[in-house]
């Protein structure tokens, strides 16, 4: 089952989030405040963490941050689920470390669109150094079979 964090402030919002990504079978966990977030992803090790910007404690920019410079976790695709909806804000975002972006009030067709697609990136990620790995170990057999 594919674990999904959610780090949000506002409790509504979370539960509207939770209630959405478990009708779809996810299995949800929840962190209030952005350091809460950081803690619960060595925890509980998500598939994909849904993070708001605006937080107290740390902000979203300051967690992606962190969870861009540990190695464990740098991987880890994030999708920012934010108010900020300025022009300039969604470039801001997605340069800042953010896998993907959605603006509030969610399109939930939209949300079920990108978790999916951060989640099939991140499996062709994790894929692609075996696919390497394969072919370079290919050329070497058709190398040593050619005489080279």
């Amino acid at each position: 089952m594919i674990k999904v964090l959610i780090a949000e402030d506002n409790a509504v919002n979370r539960e509207l989030l939770r209630e959405i990504l478990e009708a779809h079978g996810y299995a949800v966990d929840e962190a209030c405040d952005g350091q809460a977030a950081l803690d619960m992803i060595e925890q509980i090790r998500p598939d994909i963490l849904l993070l708001d910007i605006g937080m107290p404690v740390l902000d979203g920019f300051a967690v992606v941050r962190r969870i861009r410079e540990n190695p464990r976790f740098a991987a880890l695709p994030v999708l920012a689920v934010t108010a900020y909806a300025m022009q300039g804000d969604r470039e801001k975002i997605l340069n800042s470390g953010f896998n993907g972006y959605l603006s509030k009030p969610v399109n939930w067709t939209v949300l079920g669109e990108e978790i999916d697609r951060l989640l099939k990136e991140q499996e062709g990620r994790n894929a692609a150094p075996k696919q390497s790995d394969e072919s370079h170990a290919a050329r070497r057999t058709q190398a040593a079979s050619n005489g080279n």
